[in-house]
Formats: structure tokens, sequence, C-alpha cells
């Protein structure tokens, strides 16, 4: 499969938690349908219209969908994968119940935010730009 035919996951290569995140989505990746691109590689994001903002995809992870033609962020993400991961399949359903997208988007954010305090990277400390 060309990279052209995968979803692109952008996410923030200097994060821990977001590279420990990638790992495990690597690994329940078996269909091969993901690429991954740290956002911070800036001067190699994709092309989109509306082009992407670099500060935003430090903020939440975003998805681009095969085709290009669709980008989601945050909590989305987590849906698009729960219907295309089968290890995750048995709790997509659930995640489009009333109330639980914008529920799972304000827990999204606050791990966001909270991201280089909830694993710590050297010795506690993260060289790492925060975003705020």
């Amino acid at each position: 499969m060309n990279g052209s035919n995968l979803a692109l996951i952008l996410y923030d290569g200097d994060c821990p938690l977001c590279r420990r995140s990638v790992a495990i989505l690597r690994r329940l990746d078996w269909f091969g349908r993901l690429t991954f691109q740290s956002a911070r590689a800036v001067a190699e994001l994709p092309v989109t219209i509306p082009p992407l903002d670099p500060g935003r995809l430090l903020e939440e992870m975003h998805l681009l969908t095969p085709d290009r033609t669709q980008v989601h962020h945050g909590f989305a993400v987590v849906r698009w994968f729960a219907w295309r991961l089968p290890l995750l399949w048995p709790i997509a359903p659930f995640l489009i119940f009333p109330g639980i997208p914008a529920l799972g988007q304000r827990i999204y954010l606050w791990i966001a935010r909270h991201r280089f305090e909830l694993v710590p990277c050297q010795d506690g400390v993260c060289q790492a730009m925060r975003v705020r």
C-alpha cells in the first residue's frame, strides 16, 4: 500500500505520551492503514486546503483521511480509529452516543494540555516546548 492510501497521523513528536500513543497505534494497526509524522517537522507537513496550522497540530493529534479530503482532530481521531482498528471495534458504537463526543473532546483536551506532566520526560523535566 502506498502512502496516499493511508491515513496520516500528525502528532507532537517531542511528547513522550504522544510517542507512546503512536507506538500503541502502530501495534493496533493490523491492516497497515496508518502512517505517522511528527507535526514538529513543519517543512514536511502535507499541503491541505485549508492549510494546517502548525501551532494547532501541537495542541491535538490530527488525522488526514487517506483521500486527504478530511482532517479530524482530538477525540474525533479516537472515534475514527475505533471504527478501523479491530481491537477497538467493540467500543466504537458507544463513541457516537449523544454527549459522548463532547465529553470525549473535553477529556482529550485536558489530557493534551497536561501531557508533559502525565508522562515525565527525562528526570521529570521535558525539553520540548509546552503548548499553552
